[in-house]
């Protein structure tokens, strides 16, 4: 069976992907087919998540084991097919290619293919440029500090509020606290 999945970007709406790959593939030959459609690295840390209809992580397919819990189950990409987690046309996935920000690709299986077999996965669609693959921290610096022509006074001023304020303006918090009870 062939399994067609389109992939997407929020960072790059107009990039958009699809990939053919046989469903007795494996998650590693998925990843590999979908760096390669980005122009990304081979090199860094990524990981798929199985998704809920509202995208919400329930199952992580990592690269590589990063000694998690020994109780919980580990799925690695490369020893895990995709028709042993994905089954029904829709199922939605992340496909997390920068862990230090948390930036993904979001996935969904467009269309399942009985029948028919897939030797290579292959690109059969894409659109756009991919986001940028790495982010330079660098150009997201903080601005450096400029110096404020004002005095502390009118700091305090501006903080505290007029020095000429009127005390019974001020609510009694004791009343306050006996209507609540």
């Amino acid at each position: 069976m062939i399994y067609k999945f389109f992939i997407g970007s929020e960072e790059a709406e107009n990039f958009k992907l699809e990939i053919d790959i046989d469903a007795s593939d494996t998650f590693l030959r998925l990843r590999n087919a979908i760096l390669e459609a980005a122009g990304y690295k081979h090199d860094q840390m990524d990981s798929f998540y199985i998704c809920d209809n509202e995208w919400n992580k329930e199952q992580e397919v990592t690269y590589t084991d990063m000694g998690t819990d020994p109780d919980e189950d580990i799925w690695l990409m490369e020893d895990t097919t995709l028709e042993e987690l994905i089954e029904d046309e829709g199922q939605k996935i992340k496909f997390v290619f920068d862990y230090l920000t948390e930036r993904y690709f979001y996935m969904r299986l467009k269309e399942t293919i009985p029948g028919k077999n897939l030797h290579d996965p292959l690109c059969s669609r894409k659109e756009g440029k991919a986001p940028q693959e790495n982010i330079d921290f660098e150009s997201y610096a903080t601005p450096p500090i400029t110096k404020i022509d004002t005095s502390i006074d009118d700091i305090e001023e501006e903080f505290y509020g007029d020095e000429d304020f009127n005390e019974d303006e001020l609510t009694d918090f004791d009343e306050i606290d006996s209507e609540n009870l």
